[in-house]
């Protein structure tokens, strides 16, 4: 599917398009509100500046994605693959991102604050400067991921208090 195609029916109120193939599609500063995109082939796309608030994504094809500056508050991230993405400046605040595949995923300054990131894989991701603001971790892994001036009060680890660890070769104060 072509973006003019997916822009044209999103205008006339359709927002169902799970299993959607938008391989390396090109649709920044679109504003894809509550969109249904669950299953779909994002992989190689260009939503940079593009208002996902809301949106299904869950188990997308995402991989290599560029998301700077993309509105996803409130987004169904849920096992969605994020390998390679880039999300610097993203707003997820209050996604869920339970399961979803963030390794080697660009996530610096991203706005993370009472997001879902349970279960999540964060190898070799980078998480410089993000915000994770009560988010949830259960089951995570931060110490795999770059976390240098990364905001990181009181988190929900799950019922297991983490006080302080070695990250990244960065000292990372926890409070929960």
């Amino acid at each position: 599917m072509k973006a003019t195609q997916l822009l044209r029916q999103y205008r006339y109120g359709i927002l169902d398009f799970k299993g959607a193939n938008l391989h390396s599609v090109h649709l920044e500063a679109a504003d894809l509100t509550r969109i249904n995109l669950t299953q779909a082939d994002l992989s190689d796309s260009d939503l940079s500046d593009t208002d996902l608030s809301g949106a299904c994504l869950e188990q997308a094809n995402l991989t290599n994605a560029n998301l700077t500056n993309a509105s996803l508050i409130g987004a169904n991230l849920s096992e969605v693959n994020l390998i390679g993405a880039d999300l610097e400046n993203a707003d997820l605040r209050g996604a869920d991102l339970s399961g979803a595949d963030l390794r080697c995923a660009n996530l610096h300054r991203a706005n993370l604050c009472s997001a879902n990131l349970t279960d999540v894989d964060l190898g070799g991701a980078d998480l410089s400067g993000a915000d994770l603001t009560e988010a949830k971790l259960a089951g995570t892994d931060i110490s795999v991921a770059e976390t240098k001036n990364a905001i990181i009060e009181h988190i929900n680890w799950g019922g297991s208090e983490r006080k302080q660890e070695n990250t990244s070769h960065h000292w990372v104060s926890w409070s929960g």
